[in-house]
């Protein structure tokens, strides 16, 4: 923020201050909100809110406020023989009234089939990771704004990508365990170990919260066959909002059953959400579909003709070359996605012409932006 911007004066309303600024703008500054974020409660090494807002009641209000030589705002409260001192500059950066008068920009790259001919928007060499944080935030930037990176050059040993990927945070534990490996087993207790072709889907649609990255890392890769498939879910759901808006409108509002009942676990997993989910903001926030897993529908009657012709045009639209690319996983690659955005598949592959075998590792999406966020000095 310029340091020119500095508060021109101040006016006490019925529920708030309100603040005019130089630049123009018009601030109001609830007087709960006030006291609930003075900034002498808050602890300063576990960086938490220690005041209780519980202690005050509804009606407290400033018993006076002045605007301070240094542009601050210095109140004395009603209650509890407090003063709070807030400076132009943490008011004007958590102003809530200029916050919400600014339009809401998606942080997301959408793509589609074109971005295989521009692959190495999404791809980062493993030693760039290694050596140093911006390497980091490069390989996280690719994850959270195109949902995908590909990983060259990483080490061929088994758990060798531990350290690539200690370098974002810890890993989420499934039942599957970390990490769990992908290859072709007899009596398989999911069809990723088996040597069939999967259709483009989300891991785990059945947690109420799915693992949000997933990490596939090649080991060796001599089968004939097994493609890797991958498309942006964001981009079809986008795609159907403009072209199917009855469509789009019906896969966010109907909860669909998903369930797993795995013969190795004494649990049986049911879990209802739409194919479809949105933000705060009404940007896409997880795109939750798997023909494997989806139970048996179980929607009002009124919804289940327009629901499964919806169904099936996303479905269709999942598997449609405009928005799938395909490539095949070597040695040393780490394939990377935000497993509730980026939908990935397999085309068949032959388990007696040669080895395939991958480790996968799960990550939650909050650990890649809160590590981005760090390493980019976002403020809170």
């Amino acid at each position: 923020m310029e340091s020119k911007i500095r508060i021109l004066n101040a006016e006490k309303k019925e529920r708030s201050i309100q603040i005019e600024w130089s630049d123009g703008n018009t601030s109001d500054y609830n007087f709960l909100w006030l006291r609930d974020n003075c900034p002498s409660e808050i602890h300063p090494t576990a960086r938490e809110r220690t005041f209780n807002l519980l202690t005050v009641s509804e009606s407290i209000h400033p018993k006076s406020f002045t605007i301070s030589e240094d542009n601050s705002l210095s109140i004395k409260w009603s209650e509890g023989d407090h003063s709070s001192n807030y400076s132009y500059e943490w008011l004007r950066k958590n102003c809530y009234t200029l916050k919400n008068s600014v339009p809401y920009k998606t942080p997301y790259q959408l793509w589609d089939h074109s971005i295989q001919n521009n692959i190495e928007k999404i791809q980062i060499e493993c030693d760039e990771i290694m050596s140093s944080d911006e390497g980091v935030t490069k390989y996280l930037e690719q994850l959270h704004y195109y949902g995908i990176s590909l990983v060259q050059n990483a080490p061929t040993s088994k758990k060798s990508a531990e350290d690539v990927l200690k370098k974002i945070s810890h890993f989420r534990e499934t039942f599957f365990e970390t990490p769990f490996e992908v290859i072709n087993i007899p009596n398989p207790n999911n069809s990723a170990y088996t040597a069939l072709g999967l259709r483009n889907h989300l891991d785990l649609p059945y947690f109420e919260i799915p693992p949000g990255y997933q990490f596939l890392h090649c080991l060796v890769n001599k089968a004939d066959g097994g493609e890797s498939v991958a498309l942006d879910g964001f981009k079809v759901a986008s795609f159907m909002q403009k072209e199917f808006p009855e469509y789009f409108k019906i896969l966010t509002e109907t909860h669909v059953k998903f369930c797993n009942r795995d013969y190795t676990q004494n649990t049986t997993r049911i879990h209802y959400s739409p194919l479809i989910t949105l933000t705060k903001d009404n940007d896409f926030n997880i795109i939750r579909f798997s023909v494997a897993y989806m139970s048996i529908m179980d929607c009002t009657p009124d919804k289940m003709d327009l629901f499964y012709k919806a169904y099936r045009k996303f479905a269709e639209l999942l598997h449609d070359k405009r928005f799938t690319i395909n490539f095949r996983l070597k040695a040393g690659d780490i394939f990377s996605f935000n497993n509730l955005r980026v939908l990935h598949g397999r085309t068949e592959f032959d388990p007696n012409s040669g080895e395939r075998h991958l480790q996968g590792y799960y990550i939650d999406r909050d650990e890649i932006i809160g590590r981005l966020n760090f390493l980019k000095k976002v403020e809170s």
